[in-house]
Order: C-alpha cells, then sequence, then structure tokens
C-alpha cells in the first residue's frame, strides 16, 4: 500500500514531498484544497484535529507536523541511510537540528518578523542573535549537518532554512547560502520541487 500524503503545494506537505523523494518510496498525493477550507473537513479533522497540512497516512499510522513526519519515514525506511541509528553517537546530533527548526527557527523568526516583546530566557527560543550564530554552526565548515552525510535532518532544518532565505526572513549569510545552494543540487530535491510546481499548476495556482 502506498503512502498518501494530503497535500496542498503552498503548505508544508510540499517539503514532505521532498523528503519522500529521498526515500525513493511509492506514495499518492492527494490534493487538499486549503484556499475552501478542506484541510477543515470532517475526514481530515480525523486525522488532524488541528485542520492543518501536512498529513500522512502510511497504512494504520497517521503522523502529523512536517518534522516528526521526517523522523518517522526516515526511521521506517531509511534507518542506516537517512537517519543514524540508535546506537549512533550522531543520532544526538541528528535529533538536535531536526528539532531546533520547529522549536527555535520558526517561532524565532516569527518573533523577529512580528517584533514580539518577551524576555529570551523565558522563551524556548531565546534571542535572534544566538540562533542566528546556532545555525551558522551547524552548517559551517561541513557539507550536510552530519558532515559529508546527508541525513533528514537536513530536510527539515535545511528546509526551513531556504524557506526563509526565498522569503527574505532570514538573514542570508554566507554560510546559509552556500548549504541552500548544496540541498538545492539534490536530485531528490528538484524532483520535489517539479512535482509542487505541477500540481500547482493543475490547480491553477501561481508559484
Amino acid at each position: 500500500m502506498a503512502i498518501v500524503l494530503h497535500h496542498h503545494p503552498f503548505s508544508r506537505a510540499a517539503g514532505v514531498v521532498w523528503m519522500l523523494e529521498e526515500l525513493g518510496v511509492p506514495y499518492e498525493l492527494r490534493f487538499v484544497d486549503i484556499r475552501q477550507g478542506d484541510q477543515k473537513s470532517r475526514e481530515l479533522l480525523e486525522l488532524n484535529p488541528m485542520g492543518k497540512l501536512p498529513i500522512l497516512v502510511d497504512g494504520e499510522a497517521v503522523a502529523t507536523e512536517s518534522a516528526a513526519i521526517g523522523l518517522y519515514l526516515a526511521d521506517r525506511y531509511a534507518l542506516g541511510r537517512l537517519a543514524p541509528r540508535p546506537d549512533d553517537p550522531a543520532r544526538a546530533t541528528y535529533l538536535r537540528w531536526s528539532f531546533f527548526a520547529p522549536s527555535v527557527i520558526e517561532p524565532g523568526s516569527m518573533a523577529k518578523a512580528a517584533n514580539w516583546e518577551f524576555k529570551p530566557f523565558q522563551a524556548g527560543w531565546g534571542d535572534h542573535a544566538s540562533m542566528l550564530r546556532a545555525m551558522e554552526s551547524a552548517v559551517s565548515g561541513r557539507e550536510f549537518l552530519l558532515g559529508d552525510h546527508f541525513s533528514m535532518a537536513d530536510a527539515i532544518f535545511g528546509g526551513t532554512l531556504r524557506y526563509l532565505l526565498r522569503f527574505g526572513m532570514l538573514e542570508a549569510r554566507p554560510a546559509f547560502v552556500a548549504y541552500s545552494d548544496r540541498l538545492s543540487a539534490r536530485p531528490a530535491l528538484q524532483r520535489a520541487d517539479a512535482r509542487n510546481l505541477a500540481v500547482a499548476k493543475e490547480h491553477g495556482l501561481d508559484m
């Protein structure tokens, strides 16, 4: 049974397409018209009470939250290739940066853009300057987050970084741009971008 991804190319589900392409496993995209609010249909609310995408269904397993989906897929279908095994010391770094993206980069960037007032020591994402330093340390002096080996953490962390760079929400530091360029050269990401674009065109959406 193929994996089913409930998908819209303007949602975080677009990044899950990249994850699936890296895995090389069969999958089906089911378009959800988020402009019409279809993500809040009764059927999809039963799968994700948040009423948001992405939603991935793999047999009896249901996963939501893009980082969680990536970790699930890598453990199930590419353990030892896209995910370090539990006894591999690299597993700690892998998990660190995978969780850093939704836990620090996303809220930290939103806080900066919206000029939120808060005490950094009280916020889980800390202050913006520290966040940038941490991100820069993660991608400097190495090809990928785990060194010369691409992992699902790069799809999670790197996908967030690429999105923020694309929309001018992240300072275009040389280390960030170079890392983004390395990711963009991956055939799986190019296939994912093409597939997301094809879905957008099919449904009359402007990318």
